[in-house]
């Protein structure tokens, strides 16, 4: 079942099943987790930019390049680890990203401060691909928008352990450096585990549709032919795979919009106290988080991923119709936290089964491709992100929070709606089913 070549390419040449396949998903989940919370900074900004006297706006251009850095990182290394193996790439990221956590803490100057960024952003867009990639190597179609809805927990937890870990040991010791040793610990410890624990599929397992555990080594048995190495060209040359990750893309402006300025938003239009905003803010995430994976059940118990996405964009449309109707009105907070609550709720709804539904796709192109079309997607995800961040604050500046919200629920309902019919597979069960 293994075949040993050291720590960093072990490969699995029987498809595990049971506890052991459950056990390898949360390692490829976990990995998702340290390499999403490892790039937070958030909580520590503002005394970061103050001690190393760096404005809002050089911080913004930092950001930007570090975007770039992640966008560039998943097309490199995600064709890469499609042909060699996940883990050979990922592991060595992981033990990168905890030292240049570690960096962090003796950050002194505004370009120290952009070359670790770069780092830390391109290992990050480095585990979007082999991280998916491995959700989808160790998920059969029957759990996999479940198995994505965890995986998304990377980038959505991390928001919260964050924060919390901040909330706690910032008034302790008092230094925006001692969450980076915090962070670079955690990061260490977390790898070893992970590299002692993690395993990669075989060349011949990886090429064959995940879609029940024992039909898998089955068919691998049977089918013994040497594998030929797969091609990023392949899923670049696919129509589908980029209409589904430009809508998504699209469609997540609004969700972009909350994780990188939710607080202000209920600031500038709600006028509530900082510290209030942010306590309001983060229940976003856990509804976000909540209803990826109740819609993810569903759409596995239905083995549907297009009519539970589409229900989940239409109930975002609706809501965001009388969410937005409250901008310039007093609204209390218990109140705002239940409107808050809902919004990330719907958006979960809408993206839980297409992750699914994006996996599945690129999987009946090439089963060996995973990381790579999910690198287009991380791609076109941050193209979206650095032009909302761009232009998001120029239409603030000439109008309101409310005006760009509008525009971003405009434009991603418009267009992600089309692009989910592009997808491959049934909208209904046949009576069959």
């Amino acid at each position: 079942m293994l075949k040993p070549a050291g720590l960093l390419s072990r490969e699995l040449t029987e498809y595990p099943v049971g506890r052991r396949r459950t056990w390898l998903l949360f390692i490829a989940i976990l990995a998702n987790f340290i390499a999403s919370y490892e790039a937070q900074i958030a909580p520590v900004l503002p005394l970061l930019l103050n001690d190393l006297d760096v404005t809002l706006t050089q911080y913004g251009v930092v950001s930007a390049i570090s975007v770039i850095a992640s966008a560039i990182s998943g097309l490199i290394i995600a064709p890469l680890s499609d042909k060699y193996g996940r883990v050979k790439f990922l592991v060595p990221g992981l033990f990168l990203t905890a030292i240049c956590v570690y960096g962090m803490a003796l950050v002194g100057s505004l370009s120290q401060l952009l070359l670790l960024r770069i780092v830390l952003a391109f290992v990050d867009g480095m585990a979007i691909g082999t991280t998916a990639g491995l959700v989808r190597d160790f998920s059969p179609r029957l759990g996999r928008a479940l198995a994505f809805g965890f995986w998304t927990f990377g980038p959505v937890g991390s928001n919260f352990f964050a924060a919390a870990m901040a909330g706690w040991t910032l008034p302790i010791f008092n230094t925006w450096q001692s969450q980076f040793i915090i962070g670079g610990t955690i990061a260490m410890i977390s790898a070893v585990v992970i590299m002692l624990n993690i395993y990669d599929l075989s060349p011949q397992l990886r090429a064959h549709v995940i879609d029940d555990e024992e039909a898998v080594n089955k068919r691998a048995s049977a089918k013994k032919q040497e594998i030929a190495l797969p091609k990023m060209r392949d899923i670049l040359r696919v129509p589908h795979i980029w209409s589904l990750s430009a809508g998504i893309s699209l469609f997540l402006l609004t969700y972009m919009a909350i994780a990188g300025f939710g607080p202000k938003i209920l600031v500038d239009e709600f006028q509530y106290e900082p510290h209030r905003a942010a306590a309001i803010a983060k229940y976003f995430w856990l509804f976000n988080l909540l209803t990826l994976l109740i819609a993810g059940w569903i759409s596995d118990r239905l083995q549907l991923r297009k009519i539970v996405s589409l229900i989940g964009a239409i109930l975002f449309a609706i809501y965001m119709v009388i969410f937005l109707s409250l901008f310039g009105k007093e609204v209390s907070e218990g109140a705002m936290v239940i409107y808050t609550s809902i919004l990330g709720g719907v958006i979960g709804v809408a993206y839980g089964p297409w992750c699914a539904l994006f996996s599945e796709n690129a999987e009946d192109v090439n089963a060996s491709l995973q990381s790579s079309a999910w690198a287009v997607f991380s791609l076109l995800s941050k193209v979206v992100s650095i032009l909302s961040t761009l232009i998001a604050p120029m239409v603030v500046e000439a109008y309101d929070w409310g005006t760009w919200l509008w525009i971003a629920v405009g434009v991603g309902v418009i267009v992600y709606i089309p692009c989910l019919f592009t997808g491959k597979g049934p909208w209904l069960r046949s009576k069959a089913g």
